[in-house]
């Protein structure tokens, strides 16, 4: 189909002509229009370059081509990909797997624009409430005073009053003196009406102004008269003014302030829920949520004691020891347990323990205590103990200052609704009840709420709330945001490019993924999927296989078509798929000799589950998003077993205690996908140290030596013999102001990085630049036939992990998740750490891999279980879970109703549980 391009109408097909980016072999590709659309194969066959850096970066070129050339001058130029050309492109919006947000402030809420909704809506509809009498609080406009007057019979006499204010600085004569020249000519003083020209001695006080006499017609132009009449006399009166009857004297007083219980409340306005304006935010913490203060976790360390074996921690001491006293001799006043854990403590009588009361002091009184003294160095001591990023006192977490809490749309404020998860929130919009003027204003907001609510439940984030901040989700979870957020702006007419959305999802959620992804593409979009995920492969319309390997052996086109035409080619791909190439499931399972079980782990939503970790073997953790996986590993057990062995690590979320063999571990590492090295010229060879020995090379060259080159002069580190203008970066980065930054050649090195004459030494008639451009596969080839064997064997592990395809000098900021990853498990091989016990877990290590890389990933493992270490996964790939040896299957849902232990043991045990969401994808694999 690809070989007469030119012929295909650009109106159907996305069409690109000779691609020649990184290691694209000049291919031709058409793309289907409004189809789901899969390019798949290797890692590093050159998927991301065709859909990322050629297809999405030539949408965003041409749509900054067609901006004005005042918008053009902050954009910069963009380089055209290395294409002869693309035809029919449309507006392209990529979604990558990046954790995007470091931003304190963002959350869930505002980076799926479901909180600005929520914002206008409780600003326009919400009503305030008194916290005192519970009763509404209203103010009267012009319009509620007519309205009553319409009420009246025809031919009612009325009078319009306005109490009279009088200031500090004057008397009664000179104020009424001043009405007087202001055209009032009377005011109703004991009951009479007297004109203001007969009083010339001083009267009391209690007197109103006579705004106006009114007899009640039904003429529009009494009705507007009117209105004037009564602006006036709210002004007047400050805010007050009173319609009486002439013949019963009965009095009827408006106010137009907002105020009720003699207090006076905000009006609700869209800045008074925003905790990114100084007006809404919480002025205690800023909008954070969080403060540096008395740290609870670490008041209460050890959750699993009562209050009577001293779980509150600074009352243990002998000198504190009179406030733990009070609390148990009063405790029973308050049904408060004093023998029952801390954990199992309802939040109220935990609340009471911290405000205290008339019958003992409680912690917040004792800290403030200890406060007040803080002259005195051991109690400055004291205090430093406990203090913490913690919780803000003033909003609980909420954000918002207080009196935004006063406004309640069915009888829940806002900051009830962001705490509540998405699967509850949803049932709340769905049956919320308005009355018709209510839902004519909140329509249009109430059908965005719902509608994004809905996306972000197809794409299996039902158990977040809209308070999570945003550098907390994983990037699974960041991705699915964006898309959720990117189907919420309904575009139609787009090319959505997605990098492998199906990461961190459970088998079970493809199946929602799978229908959003139909959705986009129903709705007029063509979507392009790069993915590995087989059940995606079967619902697309359209799959682009590229291959035959990886780096320098990829970039060709090796099979399309629909998934049945897939399974007739040859590539590597389509063998695993039609099962002449499979994941072998391992012989016999490792038998399981030393373990460490955790006890009571309860942080989050976890349920007080005791889980056991053998060691010496391969053990996989996994359930459904949200069920608690990443909470027992990285913020239980890591932390936890961190601590016990080199006596520091982060804040240990809560459990009771760890048990077994934790003496047999000497090291413990945690391999996630954050990315490698800091700064954006941090490199594979560079990470791994094999850069040093490179660079030592070139220094003993002779060209080298004559010109007194030493090593530092090939580091693009430091100054010497990196190019000045892109310090070594090889490119310029240019920050956009409302777009993405963009990255472009520098001009001065054309990319090559070092300066001219540096790039004159040669090794073997190769620079610097030609190694650092180089894919590890070539680089090994090339040293091995130059007999440089300590290079080869740093370089060596980054092949046996499937990286042979990466470039030796790429920068750590274009790698995926997973490379980065595996990168890391590279370097653990370098070190060959044989000579301490080791403990690694992985977070999704088969993260941005085919069926044959999962393969060569699972080799590594074997491989440093061998060398004595054990391995923990937190996983969802089936391929991987069917190979473990033991299997961890927390859930049962995600969120709330997760968090339990639903089974431990071997695969084979596990495909028969009934209870569990992973058996039956695993018994169909065994």
């Amino acid at each position: 189909m690809t070989n007469n391009i030119a012929s295909l109408n650009p109106k159907e097909y996305i069409l690109i002509k000779g691609a020649k980016l990184h290691n694209l072999k000049n291919i031709d590709v058409a793309i289907p229009r409004n189809k789901l659309v899969v390019i798949t194969g290797l890692s590093g066959s050159g998927k991301s370059s065709l859909a990322f850096d050629t297809l999405f970066a030539e949408g965003q070129r041409r749509y900054v081509e067609s901006l004005s050339s005042y918008a053009r001058q902050f954009l910069g130029r963009l380089n055209k990909p290395k294409v002869d050309y693309i035809k029919g492109i449309a507006p392209a919006i990529a979604i990558e797997q990046k954790v995007n947000s470091t931003n304190p402030r963002s959350t869930v809420g505002t980076s799926t624009e479901i909180y600005d909704y929520l914002k206008l809506l409780y600003a326009r509809i919400g009503k305030t409430f008194s916290p005192i009498s519970g009763n509404e609080v209203k103010k009267h406009t012009v319009s509620d005073v007519i309205n009553y007057v319409k009420t009246l019979e025809l031919n009612t006499k009325l009078l319009l009053l306005s109490p009279v204010h009088i200031p500090k600085e004057r008397n009664v004569l000179q104020t009424l003196k001043i009405l007087a020249q202001q055209g009032y000519s009377r005011i109703k003083y004991k009951n009479k009406i007297v004109r203001i020209e007969d009083i010339t001695t001083e009267i009391d006080h209690d007197f109103y102004l006579v705004i106006d006499r009114i007899v009640v017609n039904t003429n529009e132009d009494f009705y507007n008269r009117l209105g004037d009449a009564i602006q006036t006399a709210f002004f007047e009166g400050k805010g007050e003014c009173i319609i009486e009857d002439n013949s019963t004297k009965k009095q009827t007083l408006f106010n137009n302030k907002f105020e009720l219980d003699g207090l006076q409340f905000l009006e609700p306005n869209s800045h008074l829920f925003s905790f990114n304006n100084p007006y809404g935010a919480c002025p205690s913490c800023e909008g954070y949520g969080n403060v540096i203060g008395i740290d609870e976790d670490l008041v209460v360390p050890n959750t699993s004691l009562s209050i009577y074996e001293n779980a509150i921690l600074p009352w243990k001491s002998d000198s504190f020891k009179k406030y733990k006293d009070a609390l148990i001799n009063n405790a029973y006043k308050f049904d408060i347990p004093i023998h029952k854990p801390w954990f199992e403590l309802t939040e109220e009588q935990k609340q009471l323990i911290w405000d205290g009361n008339k019958s003992f002091k409680g912690l917040h009184h004792f800290f403030n205590h200890l406060e007040e003294k803080s002259y005195k160095i051991q109690y400055r001591v004291m205090l430093s103990r406990y203090r913490g990023k913690t919780k803000c006192t003033t909003c609980n977490g909420k954000r918002l200052r207080k009196e935004a809490n006063n406004v309640k749309i069915n009888d829940k404020n806002i900051s009830e609704l962001v705490d509540l998860p998405l699967n509850e929130l949803i049932i709340f919009f769905k049956n919320i009840q308005l009355n018709p003027y209510e839902q004519k204003i909140g329509k249009r907001l109430l059908t965005e709420i719902n509608n994004r609510l809905q996306f972000l439940n197809d794409v299996g984030l039902n158990y977040l709330t809209l308070n999570r901040t945003s550098n907390t989700l994983s990037g699974g979870e960041s991705q699915r945001i964006n898309l959720a957020t990117s189907l919420g702006s309904s575009l139609v007419g787009s090319m959505y490019i997605l990098d492998e959305p199906s990461i961190g999802l459970h088998p079970k959620d493809t199946e929602r993924l799978i229908k959003v992804l139909k959705d986009l593409r129903d709705l007029g979009n063509t979507v392009i999927v790069v993915e590995h995920d087989e059940d995606i492969m079967k619902a697309a319309d359209q799959i682009i296989d590229i291959g035959p390997k990886a780096g320098t052996f990829g970039g060709e086109i090796v099979a399309e078509g629909t998934y049945l035409q897939l399974l007739k080619s040859s590539s590597l791909t389509a063998q695993y798929l039609n099962h002449q190439l499979k994941i072998e499931i391992p012989k016999v399972r490792r038998k399981i000799t030393k373990t460490i079980d955790v006890i009571g782990a309860r942080e989050h939503n976890l349920k007080n589950i005791d889980v056991t970790f053998p060691l010496n073997s391969l053990t996989v953790v996994t359930g459904v998003s949200g069920s608690g996986k990443s909470t027992l590993v990285s913020k239980i057990l890591y932390p936890a077993i961190q601590k016990k062995i080199g006596g520091y690590g982060e804040k240990v979320g809560q459990f009771t205690e760890l048990k077994g063999d934790i003496s047999a571990i000497e090291h413990i590492e945690f391999i996630n996908q954050n990315p490698i090295g800091r700064s954006s010229r941090s490199n594979p060879v560079t990470y791994i140290k094999a850069y040093d020995d490179i660079r030592t090379l070139f220094a003993s060259e002779k060209l080298s030596k004559i010109r007194n080159y030493q090593a530092k002069h090939f580091s693009f580190n430091v100054d010497g013999g990196r190019c000045e203008v892109c310090k070594g970066e090889g490119e310029v980065t240019i920050e956009m102001q409302f777009m993405a930054d963009v990255h472009l050649e520098c001009e001065t090195c054309k990319g090559n990085r070092f300066k001219k004459e540096i790039l004159e030494v040669t090794f073997h008639n190769k620079s610097i630049n030609d190694i650092l451009n180089s894919t590890i596969d070539d680089a090994i080839s090339f040293f091995n036939e130059h007999k440089e064997t300590k290079i080869v064997k740093k370089l060596k592990p980054l092949q046996d992990v499937g990286l042979g395809y990466v470039t030796l000098g790429q920068s750590s900021s274009t790698l995926s998740g997973g490379e980065a990853q595996r990168i890391k498990l590279a370097s653990f091989l370098v070190k060959g750490t044989r000579q301490s016990k080791s403990l690694f877990i992985f977070d999704e290590p088969t993260t941005g891999l085919h069926f044959h890389d999962i393969k060569k990933l699972l080799k590594s493992f074997n491989a440093l279980i061998k060398n004595g270490h054990s391995i923990i996964v937190i996983e969802h790939n089936i391929d991987l879970i069917k190979c473990a040896d033991y299997i961890i299957d927390l859930g049962k849902e995600g969120g709330k109703n997760g968090g339990s232990l639903v089974f431990q043991g071997t695969p084979e045990e596990l495909a028969t549980i009934k209870n569990s969401y992973t058996a039956p994808y695993l018994a169909e694999k065994l």
